[in-house]
C-alpha cells in the first residue's frame, strides 16, 4: 500500500487572497492525477458538522446496530462456507436520502424530527459547496462560470442531489469480506464527510491502493464518471473502496451532487481538440447511463464508456438502454 503523505489537502480559504493561483493549480492537480482531493475551510461550520455526526452515531447505535449484528452473523457463517459469496457482499449498514429533484426524507422510517432537520440544513450546505466546486473546476478547464452546474440540470432544470449516510463497523474478518467494494461513482461530484479516528478509505493510484487520510471537519471530494465524459477524460474518476477494520465504527456521509435524470451528458466542445474527435466520450443521457451502471457498479468503467460510444456510432439519433 503507498503511503497518503502527498495526498491533495487544499485549504480553501487560500482561494480569497493572494495565494489563490497556488491553490487553483493544486486543485487543478488533484482533478488530473488523484480524482481525489481533501477541503479545509470549506465553509461549513465545525459545530454544523459536530452535531451531525454525533446525531447520526446516535441513530446507528439507537435503531440499525442490532439489526446490522444480525446480519453480520448471517454474513460470516455464509463467508466462511462460501467465499465466493463473501466476495460480493459490503460489510457496511446503510440508509440513503434523496434531497433533489424532491425531497424523501420525511418518508425514511425511524428518523427523529431533529435529525431530520438537521440533514435537511447540511444538505443545503453541501449543495452550495458542490456547486462553488463545480465553478472553481470550470475556471480551471477554461468553461464559462456555470457550464458543469447548467449540463447536470439538464432539461427539467435540477441535478439529482442525494446522501448516503453509512456506518463501518468493527469486523472480525477483513480478510473475508470488504467494507464495500473497489467501483468508480457513476455521477458527478461527491462530497464526503467521514469519520476522523477510523479511516479504511483507499484510492487506486498507479496500480496501489492509497489511504484517505481521515482528518477532523474537512471534506473528501472525489469525481465520478460524468466529470469524466464531460472534461473528456481531462479528470478521471477512481476506483476506491473502504477496507472493513477489526477496530470502531467508522462513520461516512457521502452526498452525490449527479445530472438530472434526463440530463444528456457528453463532452463539452471546448474541450474536445480538432484531432480528438474521432476519438470523445460518448453522449448519453443520464438515466440511461446509471441502468448500466447498477448491473455493473464493481466493475471496470471503461466498458461503460465504449457500450455507449458503440450503440452511439450504430443509432447516432437515439442512445437508450433496453
Amino acid at each position: 500500500m503507498a503511503a497518503a503523505l502527498s495526498f491533495p489537502i487544499i485549504d480553501m480559504s487560500l482561494l480569497d487572497g493572494a495565494e489563490r493561483p497556488a491553490a487553483m493549480g493544486l486543485l487543478r492537480d488533484a482533478c488530473e492525477s488523484w480524482g481525489f482531493f481533501e477541503i479545509l475551510n470549506h465553509g461549513i461550520s465545525t459545530e454544523l458538522m459536530d452535531e451531525v455526526e454525533k446525531m447520526t452515531k446516535d441513530h446507528y447505535k439507537r435503531v440499525r446496530e442490532q439489526r446490522f449484528l444480525e446480519f453480520a452473523s448471517k454474513t460470516l457463517k455464509e463467508g466462511c462456507d462460501d467465499v465466493n459469496k463473501a466476495e460480493k457482499l459490503d460489510w457496511e449498514s446503510t440508509f440513503f436520502v434523496r434531497h433533489l429533484p424532491e425531497s424523501n426524507i420525511a418518508d425514511i422510517p425511524d428518523l427523529d424530527d431533529d435529525y431530520r432537520r438537521l440533514m435537511k440544513r447540511f444538505a443545503a450546505e453541501l449543495e452550495t459547496l458542490a456547486e462553488r466546486l463545480l465553478d472553481l473546476l470550470c475556471e480551471n478547464l477554461g468553461l464559462e462560470k456555470g457550464y458543469l452546474t447548467k449540463a447536470f440540470r439538464g432539461p427539467a432544470g435540477a441535478p439529482t442531489f442525494g446522501t448516503k449516510v453509512s456506518s463501518y463497523p468493527p469486523c472480525p474478518r477483513p480478510d473475508l469480506v470488504k467494507g464495500l467494494r473497489a467501483h468508480t461513482d457513476a455521477g458527478g461530484i461527491i462530497l464526503l464527510f467521514q469519520d476522523d479516528r477510523v479511516g479504511g478509505l483507499q484510492l487506486l493510484k498507479d496500480g496501489e491502493w492509497v489511504d484517505v487520510p481521515p482528518m477532523r471537519h474537512s471534506i473528501v471530494v472525489n469525481l465520478g464518471d460524468q466529470l469524466e465524459v464531460i472534461t473528456n477524460g481531462r479528470y478521471k474518476s477512481v476506483m476506491h473502496r473502504v477496507v472493513a477494520q477489526i477496530d470502531g465504527n467508522r462513520m461516512s456521509i457521502a452526498s452525490f451532487y449527479n445530472p438530472g435524470s434526463d440530463a444528456v451528458i457528453s463532452p463539452a466542445p471546448a474541450l474536445v481538440k480538432e484531432e480528438e474527435a474521432g476519438e470523445t466520450y460518448p453522449k448519453f443521457v443520464f438515466e440511461d447511463y446509471m441502468k448500466l451502471y447498477v448491473r455493473h457498479k464493481f466493475e471496470a468503467k471503461e466498458p461503460r464508456f465504449e457500450a455507449f460510444k458503440a450503440m452511439e456510432n450504430e443509432t447516432p439519433n437515439r442512445i437508450a438502454i433496453a
